[in-house]
């Protein structure tokens, strides 16, 4: 049976509002599913172009922080929540496929092969206090056959999307296993952000 939640501010804070900046879907889906319904969506405007020789980790929470910072700047006194995912294979970054070479490259760059998706999140409060964690999720794709990949490379589900794949579409059936949050594969790690709002003054209570 499907659980409720309630979301309740910090006295100080009851009338601040809550700003995704994000324009992912499955963001927001994530959100309201653990009851946490953004009053408003403000996407940040950023360059994402990986540095020369930054790694993975630190890519991640720099896109984090600065789409949070970017926001704040147009929204101070507000919370602001904003989040990055990185897929990578051992140091190298793969980056949203925007074409079908990028997607059949990375495809046959992870067949048969582990790969880590990191997600970076970070909460800023309307005192300017900022929260930051990565998640880390480990996940294996299957060995697979030309079949496959032109089967996948056709449904265009990859178009836009971080390491050329959906987990949460078509994409899963080629998953062999994962170790970590499903959650932060698909886009942001609904139980990091949960303790990170309660941190920041949120509670998630389920109703009676």
């Amino acid at each position: 049976m499907a659980v409720a939640f309630r979301c309740h501010r910090h006295p100080l804070w009851h009338d601040k509002p809550l700003i995704l900046a994000s324009q992912s879907p499955r963001r927001l889906a994530l959100c309201e599913k653990i009851g946490v319904t953004p009053d408003l969506i403000c996407p940040a405007d950023i360059d994402e172009t990986p540095h020369n020789g930054e790694k993975p980790k630190e890519y991640a929470g720099r896109m984090a922080r600065q789409k949070a910072l970017t926001v704040q700047k147009h929204y101070p006194e507000h919370f602001i929540l904003a989040a990055d995912t990185v897929v990578c294979c051992g140091k190298m970054i793969l980056d949203k496929a925007e074409d079908r070479l990028s997607a059949e490259t990375y495809l046959e760059k992870l067949s048969g092969r582990k790969h880590t998706v990191l997600g970076g999140i970070c909460l800023i409060c309307p005192d300017g206090t900022l929260y930051y964690r990565l998640s880390t999720s480990s996940v294996r794709m299957k060995r697979l056959s030309m079949q496959e990949k032109k089967a996948y490379l056709a449904s265009g589900e990859w178009q836009g999307k971080a390491g050329g794949y959906a987990i949460q579409g078509q994409a899963e059936q080629l998953i062999h296993s994962i170790k970590g949050s499903y959650a932060n594969i698909v886009g942001l790690d609904v139980f990091v952000l949960s303790g990170m709002l309660a941190a920041a003054g949120f509670s998630h209570d389920i109703p009676e």
